[in-house]
């Protein structure tokens, strides 16, 4: 059975965005269809070698970024961002490569843990799948990432 290489786009700048990336990746290390070792999680390949902020760094973190979007078999895209201050909208920096996964025609499966938010149109046009609150564990867990069944949302769109 083929195993998929996964992009992990998310905010991961608080512990709570943290603790969203380590349920997410937890529930997708139990899944059969998913490389467990083939999950890219970009706050781990930071360039710590170059100074945080630089032009260096920032060309050396999109470039990888980006490269590792196009290589990976689908997106997982986390679209909380800063619910724990009141702010609803998803990380610019995940959209942006949601944007980029979907131009690439990289099926993208979404996760929102507050799903009495708003989502955007085109973020919902450009999902293969979406689970939210908690059937997000199970929904990862069991999705089958090698024929990718569409599953569109119940959230309110806008």
């Amino acid at each position: 059975m083929y195993k998929n290489r996964v992009y992990l786009a998310s905010p991961f700048f608080t512990d709570e965005q943290r603790d969203r990336i380590n349920t997410v990746v937890t529930s997708l290390r139990q899944n059969k269809t998913i490389d467990a070792d083939g999950i890219f999680i970009p706050q781990e390949h930071q360039e710590e070698s170059l100074e945080f902020g630089s032009f260096e760094w920032q060309d050396s973190v999109f470039a990888s970024d980006m490269r590792q979007v196009k290589r990976a078999d689908v997106v997982v895209a986390i679209l909380d961002y800063k619910y724990e201050e009141q702010n609803l909208e998803p990380d610019a920096g995940t959209i942006f490569e949601i944007g980029a996964a979907w131009a690439w025609h990289i099926p993208v499966i979404m996760v929102q843990f507050h799903p009495e938010n708003e989502l955007n149109l085109m973020l919902v046009r450009s999902l293969t799948a979406m689970y939210t609150g908690d059937k997000i564990k199970q929904g990862l867990a069991t999705y089958d990432f090698n024929n990718l069944p569409t599953k569109y949302t119940d959230m309110k769109i806008f």
